[in-house]
Order: C-alpha cells, then sequence, then structure tokens
C-alpha cells in the first residue's frame, strides 16, 4: 500500500497550490481518503475528506478556500489549495481511512509521506 504526495512548495500570501496523492490502485476506490496537515509544535489537524462516492467535508478554517477530488482513472486525489494564508503553512499528508470519514488521525491507517507547504 501506498500513498505518495507531491505539489508543495512556498507561495506568497493569496496564491495557490495542488497537491496530488497517487495511491495504490486497490485500495483506491472503496475508501474514505482524507488530507491532514500538521504544523510544528501543533497537532495533526484534518483538512478536507472525501467519501467513495465523491462526498466531501472540510475544516472550517478551509471551507471555501480548499477543495477536494478524486480522479478513479488516474488513481489520485487532490487537494486544491486557493487563497492562501501564512497559518495555512504545514506539513499536508493524505491518508486512507479505516471506516467511513472522521477527523481523527487515528482513524487513518495509511499515510503518504507529506508535502511541504509554506505561505509568506
Amino acid at each position: 500500500v501506498q500513498l505518495v504526495e507531491s505539489g508543495g512548495g512556498s507561495v506568497r500570501a493569496g496564491g495557490s497550490l495542488r497537491l496530488s496523492c497517487e495511491i495504490s490502485l486497490y485500495i483506491y476506490s472503496s475508501y474514505c481518503m482524507g488530507w491532514f496537515r500538521q504544523a510544528p509544535g501543533k497537532e495533526r489537524e484534518g483538512v478536507a475528506i472525501i467519501g467513495s462516492s465523491g462526498s466531501t467535508g472540510y475544516a472550517d478554517s478551509v471551507k471555501g478556500r480548499f477543495t477536494t477530488s478524486r480522479d478513479y482513472a488516474k488513481n489520485t486525489l487532490y487537494l486544491q489549495l486557493n487563497s492562501l494564508k501564512t497559518e495555512d503553512t504545514a506539513m499536508y499528508y493524505c491518508a486512507k481511512g479505516l471506516n467511513g470519514g472522521s477527523w481523527y488521525p487515528t482513524e487513518y491507517d495509511y499515510w503518504g509521506q507529506g508535502t511541504q507547504v509554506t505561505v509568506s
């Protein structure tokens, strides 16, 4: 099982990035997937979740600015980050859910290595 994130980088406040998470085929279509982030000295927090049907949920701090989607043909999960703020600076992770959608990291069993987003 592999999840590989990419797309992070350094941007100015107000800018945009698109994160990608490439996922092993056999796990992709059946599970809820989540995006989390962790800033230095802070706990890992849920940012966005997307169910196998495509239903989505977002943390209040990113609602209206971030959008997650999944491309089954490419086995890839995306997180579009718009109107970035300095407080969005963190390592971003994608993860596979154990059951249904959850905002708790303990409800996810496979994680990518993370991709750094820095907003200045």
